[in-house]
């Protein structure tokens, strides 16, 4: 089993004993020599692993993560080395890349999904692509069975979520804040409204984001709402 299917398998199976656990890292930060190793290692813990692709411009990125792209591009990280350390490596759960669309469109979409079959890739993040822009992309994921996930926010209308959620693949990412990623402690008042109903239109299809990483507020998150298979938490890596 492999791409989106793979995805939602392993939330599934989880679920079904706590909490899904998909923590976030950079590829080839904080040390770019020890990245193949930190995602064999975090592996071990997942349920699915989300990769940030750096980049120079991460406009939904707060300044942790900003901090850490920049430094990763420093040492010389992009794109076609991520693919080729993950092709060297056999990661035994799902992978996600989550990139700007940028890096994405300059490596060509047929080469970038040829590339990332043989990595063992299964998804895509990429927060700047639109549904109403994201055909071409789309459509060639789809015909390799690969995912791409959606993003839905608190400022999303409710037809807007309906539509989004029908487009997802793998699982439908519920943004739980306002702003940029990072920094902020807390979640709003109004979470549980918004993730019932995110819940309800996504047909338990979605995940949650949410700031500020640590245990006890993913266990919060993980109940708040009584999803079956529908939680993501970021680890803090930087």
């Amino acid at each position: 089993m492999f791409g989106s299917k793979f995805i939602e398998q392993s939330i599934f199976s989880a679920s079904k004993k706590g909490t899904a656990i998909i923590p976030f890292i950079t590829a080839g930060y904080p040390e770019k020599n020890e990245f193949s190793n930190l995602v064999l290692s975090l592996s071990e813990a997942a349920d699915v692993i989300e990769i940030g692709v750096p980049f120079s411009d991460p406009m939904a990125d707060g300044v942790t993560i900003q901090r850490s792209s920049h430094q990763a591009i420093e040492s010389g990280v992009r794109l076609q080395w991520i693919l080729q350390q993950l092709q060297a490596i056999e990661v035994k759960k799902p992978v996600i890349l989550m990139s700007y669309l940028n890096p994405l469109f300059v490596f060509g979409y047929e080469a970038l999904v040829e590339q990332s079959l043989e990595a063992g890739v299964d998804g895509f993040i990429v927060p700047d692509l639109p549904i109403e822009e994201g055909s071409d992309f789309r459509q060639v994921l789809n015909q390799a069975n690969l995912g791409l996930i959606q993003l839905v926010t608190p400022a999303s209308p409710t037809e807007r979520i309906a539509k989004v959620a029908a487009m997802s693949s793998g699982f439908l990412y519920a943004v739980t804040v306002k702003g940029v990623t990072g920094g902020a402690d807390g979640l709003p008042d109004t979470v549980t409204g918004y993730l019932e109903q995110v819940q309800e239109l996504g047909n338990d299809t979605g995940l949650c984001w949410f700031r500020g990483e640590n245990r006890r507020r993913c266990c919060f998150v993980g109940t708040l709402c009584g999803w079956d298979h529908c939680w993501l938490c970021i680890a803090r890596s930087h």
